[in-house]
């Protein structure tokens, strides 16, 4: 099994005080910051752009976890200044060119991730994965923060690490994202996912940032 690590979702980030919450992420090791890009067209809704991208480059060193939620994300990709070491995450809903979009993120010196929304079977996969470092499993529907887990998503994580792993490409990550809470994140850990998006029913929640991290790593260890 990969190392694992953790990937804030920043969408659910105070902006007031986000300096000194990007001081505690260097200071507790955080390896990603995850960006949920929206449009309000693949998603209803809209968060986080373009300038924010560039403003958290600017305030951090932590690499960027670019979750492109957006339509005909191979059109796009110019507009985020990818940078080298990010990973990004394109939906194999939201383009007819997926190996496009994939190819040129790696072209970028960014590491390129399918994202599969909950019934997206891992069918889809079959024909990128040389061109893939990532698959991000969506355990909700995306678009909001808050929603429950979809339980048949723990099954899938398992599905696509033996997918991986059975076709030679164990180097692959997974990635989870939706009510990773501590309680999930150790059924997902144990089902084979490596990358985990943090947010309100984890290390967003009430009491101490540093402590809610510490625990949310010792579930995922």
């Amino acid at each position: 099994m990969l190392l694992s690590e953790i990937s804030p979702s920043m969408m659910c980030a105070d902006e007031d005080g986000l300096s000194v919450l990007l001081d505690m992420f260097e200071e507790n090791g955080i390896e990603h910051l995850h960006m949920d890009i929206m449009d309000g067209v693949f998603v209803n809704n809209f968060t986080l752009g373009t300038d924010d991208c560039r403003r958290m480059r600017r305030r951090t060193a932590i690499p960027l976890d670019l979750h492109l939620m957006i339509t005909e994300p191979e059109k796009k990709l110019a507009w985020f200044d990818i940078q080298p070491g990010e990973m990004v995450s394109v939906h194999v809903e939201a383009t007819c060119h997926l190996q496009k979009a994939l190819a040129e993120i790696r072209a970028r010196g960014a590491h390129p991730v399918a994202a599969l929304n909950p019934a997206t079977p891992l069918s889809v996969l079959d024909y990128v994965l040389d061109d893939l470092d990532g698959v991000l499993i969506m355990t909700v529907n995306p678009g909001f923060a808050g929603q429950k887990l979809i339980p048949a998503t723990l099954g899938k994580i398992a599905d696509c690490r033996r997918y991986l792993d059975d076709r030679g490409y164990g180097h692959v990550r997974i990635e989870v994202d939706g009510n990773v809470s501590i309680p999930n994140a150790e059924k997902m850990r144990a089902a084979g996912a490596d990358i985990f998006v943090a947010g309100t029913s984890s290390i967003f929640c009430d009491g101490d940032m540093g402590e809610n991290i510490g625990r949310f790593r010792e579930a995922i260890r």
